[in-house]
């Protein structure tokens, strides 16, 4: 035994150094993170796990890696993880282990910001909401109610990734933590709490041991040794820097577009205002760490979106929603992320010096101790193309560009230069809902004061009242009309999101707020009737808040109420939280079981209606999305799992929904017979939904002579990365890639001249190669990728010398 015993213990000796043999070293200095000795130059994506499914999680990752990343980023989001005070939930989209070591197995790091406040257009800003009833919290603030229940969940996490070995210190792949989130935005808030709140979360953080850098975004006096980060879209001109020159530049939040709220539209950035803002930060401010945020913004399902934010997030993102590649952001980041890492010997080790080119032209230069050079010229002038002169050589600088040389002679890539494809989404109609027969409907009952439990004399706060657990509650309360005068004024205000208001069970009246304006106020003239009036409003929010100091103190819910020009504010309420089908669930099968549903139309259309019907699984693999463009206000639940909520009503300046499709992910469905089921709010057409599958399967090249060179070749190293073969002695290129598992089936398009328009539209300009089609379908068709040189010798002839020509290419994929 005692053998055994000697020979177990060696054994565990031999586990434990070979576990800190594959540790790696995390540290930094002024230059860059050092991960076992090595600086690194290192090009991150935020991909959130719950904003997507564990089945989507390999593919998201996998095409972050062939992008060119490096790490990939996500919050942790303490309300899904801790809904109710101790008890847990890391199930489903909610894995955070199985997220990260996913990750892991794709070679990639992983930054884990912890928080546990993130914003993040996250309902409470990831905050639970039973914190509100903590006696004397005040939330981020130097306050011991709140600092311990923070302390408990972020050593909660750091616990549960230490068990794993998942920080890179034991081997995994975490290089990166963070604690609070953009706290310089509020601290002067909180006043003289403020700054001790900040040194008490990096202290608490750091003592956690987790054999890692931690970092504080926007919040230039982070403590020593936490690094101070910046966010933003321009961060090489507004980023301070470290606040220690011993601290690395790092850019934890580049946005690639922005998050979008009912009744606004899209915000769209360029690829290249993208391109040129990451370059300048590291020419500039000699940034080695950039995360795009997002990378893929996901879902917001269920009622996890923050105020008026709409269910899809950041969909402009280089993956979008679905998880397919945008083009040409993706595309034109991954050959900025190729010619950065070109330079990375002299960017992470050589002297810097700056010149100026001319008055908003310079250059900035990267000398190593070995001969290496890399250098960045920039053109600020947002209206006119230069030449400049660096090193006795003329360059031409577009405007608002920055040219990258990796040996401070050749230019390789160009900010404002696409060289990569355009893609666009394509939506095919896979079956509507045009049945009366496939439909039923379930009508929500309106309470009356007299059918409700919990009663108080004067107004409840909603979101202390609902806990979470509903968008909506109830105001109900009796108006005795002694007059036989019919004709009255109701009049309502509210800090809640939308207003419905019912008299005596009939609709008269909403309102609603805005991102902008979130209270709101309803007059409308009213008809009671003699005797007792029955008044019963309905006030819903659309999202919680998820920003700004004192989130505890943030009041939701009716304001004022007067009837006939009376005061009902003290008035003795009934409420009811959520509504009766909430309760019942009966958008899940064995919810839906219970309720008596009624044929479609069998009685008036009213308010507050829920619908029921089935569908079976559209065929192949494309993403599936429900367009909801015929319906009003509600939410939408497949298979028992809520899809998100749905806006449509609300309008955009243009007059078009902020959102009209919705992502039903695969692993929603069954083959046959999946249950969708609508609380639709307001009057909408359930006839007119359509069941629709989501494809990039249009692709289109346009580049012209005076381009670069791409970057690179890009070859297949193993099954799971490719390597960068720098391109020498070759033009600029179209290139052309399908989606997965297609080709190149028809060229729609094809001029090499000088053609007229872009990707969405193309006329033949005067100047045009009759080999131009001909050329490219010989170089194209059947293949899941080709290049085609932008030259005159690749179409035979040159069809106007002397004039600059370019290729437009629009092509199909199946």
């Amino acid at each position: 035994m005692k053998i055994l015993w000697t020979l177990l213990y060696w054994f565990l000796l031999f586990l434990n150094a070979f576990g800190l043999a594959c540790g790696r070293n995390v540290t930094y200095d002024g230059r860059s993170l050092i991960i076992n000795g090595q600086h690194k130059m290192l090009f991150s994506g935020s991909i959130h796990y719950p904003r997507s499914t564990p089945e989507m999680w390999p593919s998201l990752i996998a095409k972050a890696k062939e992008g060119g990343l490096d790490v990939i980023q996500t919050y942790v989001f303490w309300n899904l993880h801790e809904p109710q005070l101790g008890q847990y939930d890391f199930s489903g989209r909610r894995d955070l282990v199985k997220f990260i070591k996913e990750i892991h197995a794709r070679g990639l790091y992983a930054c884990l910001r912890i928080g546990p406040f993130i914003e993040s257009e996250w309902s409470y800003g990831g905050l639970p909401l039973w914190l509100h009833d903590i006696p004397g919290i005040v939330y981020r603030s130097d306050n011991e109610p709140f600092k311990l229940h923070m302390e408990r969940f972020t050593k909660k996490i750091v616990d549960m990734m230490k068990s794993e070995k998942l920080y890179a210190s034991q081997g995994g792949p975490i290089i990166l933590s963070q604690i609070e989130n953009e706290y310089k935005n509020v601290e002067a808030d909180f006043h003289e709490k403020g700054p001790p709140y900040v040194r008490w979360a990096a202290k608490m953080a750091v003592g956690l041991q987790t054999g890692v850098p931690w970092i504080m975004c926007k919040q230039d006096d982070a403590p020593d040794p936490v690094i101070n980060t910046c966010n933003g879209m321009r961060c090489g001109q507004t980023f301070a820097g470290p606040n220690s020159p011993n601290k690395p530049s790092l850019w934890t939040e580049n946005w690639t577009s922005f998050y979008q709220t009912y009744g606004e539209e899209p915000y769209l950035r360029s690829a290249e205002d993208i391109a040129f803002h990451v370059a300048l930060f590291i020419a500039k401010k000699g940034g080695s760490y950039v995360n795009y945020y997002m990378y893929h913004g996901g879902t917001n399902f269920g009622r996890t979106a923050s105020e008026y934010v709409i269910t899809s997030y950041y969909d402009e993102a280089p993956l979008d929603e679905y998880g397919l590649i945008r083009q040409p952001k993706w595309g034109h980041l991954k050959e900025l992320h190729a010619a950065i890492k070109l330079c990375s010997k002299p960017l992470l080790s050589g002297r810097l010096t700056n010149l100026s080119l001319g008055g908003k032209q310079e250059a900035y230069i990267f000398k190593g101790n070995s001969g290496e050079c890399a250098a960045f010229l920039v053109n600020l002038d947002n209206k006119r193309d230069v030449k400049v002169l660096f090193q006795n050589v003329s360059y031409e600088l577009p405007r608002k560009s920055i040219s990258i040389l990796p040996d401070c002679k050749t230019p390789v890539f160009n900010t404002a230069k696409i060289s990569t494809q355009y893609n666009t989404r394509s939506v095919t109609s896979r079956r509507t809902f045009d049945s009366i027969e496939k439909w039923e409907e379930h009508k929500e009952v309106i309470p009356s004061i007299h059918k409700t439990s919990l009663r108080a004399n004067s107004f409840l706060e909603q979101m202390s009242t609902t806990k979470g657990t509903s968008d909506y509650l109830w105001y109900t309360f009796r108006f005795p009309n002694p007059d036989q005068t019919a004709q009255s004024v109701l009049n309502v205000h509210s800090n809640g999101h939308v207003l419905q208001a019912f008299i005596n069970g009939d609709f008269v009246g909403s309102a609603h707020g805005s991102h902008q304006n979130k209270s709101l106020s309803l007059e409308k003239n009213v008809t009671l009737r003699t005797g007792p009036n029955y008044i019963s409003l309905l006030s819903a929010m659309v999202g919680l808040p998820d920003a700004g100091a004192h989130l505890e103190r943030r009041a939701a819910g009716l304001t004022r109420v007067r009837v006939h020009g009376k005061d009902f504010t003290n008035q003795r309420w009934g409420y009811q939280v959520g509504l009766l089908g909430e309760r019942r669930q009966i958008y899940t099968d064995h919810g839906s079981s219970k309720i008596q549903w009624s044929r479609y139309g069998s009685s008036r259309h009213q308010r507050l209606t829920w619908y029921k019907t089935i569908f079976d699984e559209p065929p192949g693999n494309d993403p599936v999305a429900l367009n909801l463009g015929s319906m009003g206000k509600g939410e939408a639940w497949v298979n028992g799992q809520s899809i998100g909520r749905y806006w449509v009503s609300f309008l955009t300046s243009q007059g078009s929904p902020s959102q009209t499709r919705y992502n039903v992910p695969r692993s929603f469905l069954k083959p046959r017979e999946n249950l969708l089921v609508l609380l639709e709010e307001e009057i909408g057409y359930p006839l007119g939904i359509s069941l629709d599958t989501i494809s990039r399967t249009k692709v289109c090249g346009l580049v012209s002579e005076s381009h670069l060179p791409p970057v690179c070749s890009w070859t297949r190293h193993d099954q799971s990365e490719e390597i960068c073969q720098i391109n020498s002695g070759r033009g600029p290129q179209v290139q052309l890639q399908c989606p997965p598992n297609t080709t190149v089936s028809k060229i729609s398009f094809a001029s090499f001249g000088t053609p007229f328009g872009d990707c969405e539209s193309q006329i033949l300009g005067t100047c045009h190669s009759s080999n131009s089609r001909a050329t490219v379908e010989k170089e194209c068709l059947g293949k899941s990728k080709c290049s085609i040189i932008v030259a005159s010798h690749t179409f035979g002839d040159d069809p106007c010398p002397g004039i600059p020509k370019s290729l437009l290419v629009d092509a199909q994929c199946k």
